[in-house]
């Protein structure tokens, strides 16, 4: 069974031998928000279903001469499913091609497995731990030589590379959990002086906020789990190149030959929740804006981490790189320490206690209790993941918690 495109410019779609996908309607007609909604105008010829099917085969017919003329050989890494999400990603990022993975750690796990022993590699010292905990345990025992600087410092980070050497540079922008701002454009900027790509970590913000490749980025990789996905039941990873070139073939290789793929239904409940990425980014969004500036003032609460308040260091900056708003991730310091902070986040009722991100229910973490020992984040602080629950019953029941903590009377 075929599937109607109009075209067939995206992902891997463009490197099937005999395409057979193409989509209906005029693509540089439609915003964004409209590519997203209609899945890039799908449309299935035979039947006519607005719903893309999914293809569980793990293997594909040869012709009588052994080629495979449909594009589709063996389902590790080539399957139908995963056609509309990857052109869908690439679309929205304004990149070249896109790759699913397993996972967001098989993502960026597999772009630092495609560089060579020897080479240098600039990171964060705030980003997401469990790659943080990779880099310095797996990576550096593969022969790769990494440093972790303050990203959001570009003095730092010029001190910190080695022309010739430095291959590349991992950002993470607003970066988790304490919400520092990296320039992007003077990031790329750096990074091409010494020969060395970009990558950028664009869970938080998503294209709808942010689009990386715009500032210079070479490559944008996405913990698919969370807000591309949307709904807390899939796990998913991505990437997003710039551009199709030789070291994108190597991260193509090393996913076909590591075998970090993602199952036909992953891969449809990924598409499934891209649709509605505007609606729900943009609502939480909204609602974090609203917690924070609420939050700012309230007695229990020492500081909030936000980059969409004014008085956050990285304020101007991610006003320039950021559209429609800062993200609907933001912490809390709770006066009182450590002890008070538990105590609160075991007293809500509607904020849920869970790890991850991005969902439309919304989560509170005390991360230095996840991430452990080495942590960035204080001993006082909660991660706040914004739902698209009412702003108002969430600012109500973290505000009940807070008031009934120890000393806060």
């Amino acid at each position: 069974m075929s599937i109607l495109w109009a075209s067939t410019g995206y992902g891997n779609i463009s490197t099937r031998s005999t395409p057979d996908v193409a989509r209906e309607g005029g693509k540089g007609d439609w915003t964004r928000r409209t590519q997203a909604a209609q899945a890039l105008g799908w449309i299935d010829p035979r039947t006519r279903a607005v719903t893309p099917a999914i293809h569980p085969s793990a293997t594909f017919l040869r012709d009588p001469d052994n080629r495979y003329t449909s594009g589709y050989g063996y389902g590790r890494d080539t399957n139908p499913t995963y056609d509309q999400a990857e052109a869908l990603l690439t679309e929205l990022e304004g990149g070249a091609e896109t790759l699913l993975f397993a996972s967001g750690m098989a993502a960026a796990t597999t772009v630092f497995q495609s560089l060579a022993p020897g080479d240098h590699v600039l990171a964060p010292r705030v980003m997401y731990w469990g790659l943080r905990k990779w880099l310095g345990e797996w990576a550096t025992a593969w022969g790769l030589a990494v440093d972790f600087v303050a990203m959001d410092d570009l003095d730092a980070v010029r001190a910190a590379l080695h022309p010739g050497r430095t291959k590349l540079i991992w950002a993470e922008t607003p970066a988790n959990p304490t919400w520092i701002v990296s320039d992007l454009a003077g990031l790329a900027q750096l990074a091409a002086e010494v020969g060395a790509r970009l990558a950028v970590d664009n869970t938080v913000p998503t294209p709808v906020l942010t689009r990386p490749i715009e500032h210079g980025a070479d490559l944008v990789m996405h913990a698919g789990t969370k807000y591309l996905n949307g709904h807390s039941d899939v796990i998913a990873g991505a990437l997003v190149t710039a551009r199709a070139d030789e070291f994108w073939q190597r991260i193509r290789g090393a996913r076909h030959d590591g075998g970090a793929i993602l199952g036909s239904f992953e891969a449809w409940l990924l598409l499934r929740g891209m649709r509605t990425l505007f609606l729900r980014v943009e609502a939480a969004t909204r609602s974090a804006q609203w917690l924070a500036e609420r939050l700012a003032n309230h007695a229990r609460i020492a500081e909030v981490l936000y980059p969409g308040l004014a008085s956050h260091p990285g304020h101007a900056v991610a006003a320039r790189q950021m559209r429609g708003g800062f993200g609907a991730m933001l912490s809390v310091r709770v006066k009182g320490g450590e002890a008070a902070a538990i105590a609160a986040a075991a007293r809500v009722r509607l904020w849920k206690r869970a790890t991850s991100l991005g969902g439309v229910e919304s989560l509170i973490e005390h991360r230095a209790s996840i991430e452990g020992a080495g942590t960035p984040a204080p001993p006082d602080l909660l991660r706040l993941s914004v739902g698209i629950e009412d702003p108002a019953d969430l600012l109500a029941d973290l505000s009940a918690a807070l008031s009934s903590t120890p000393g806060s009377s």
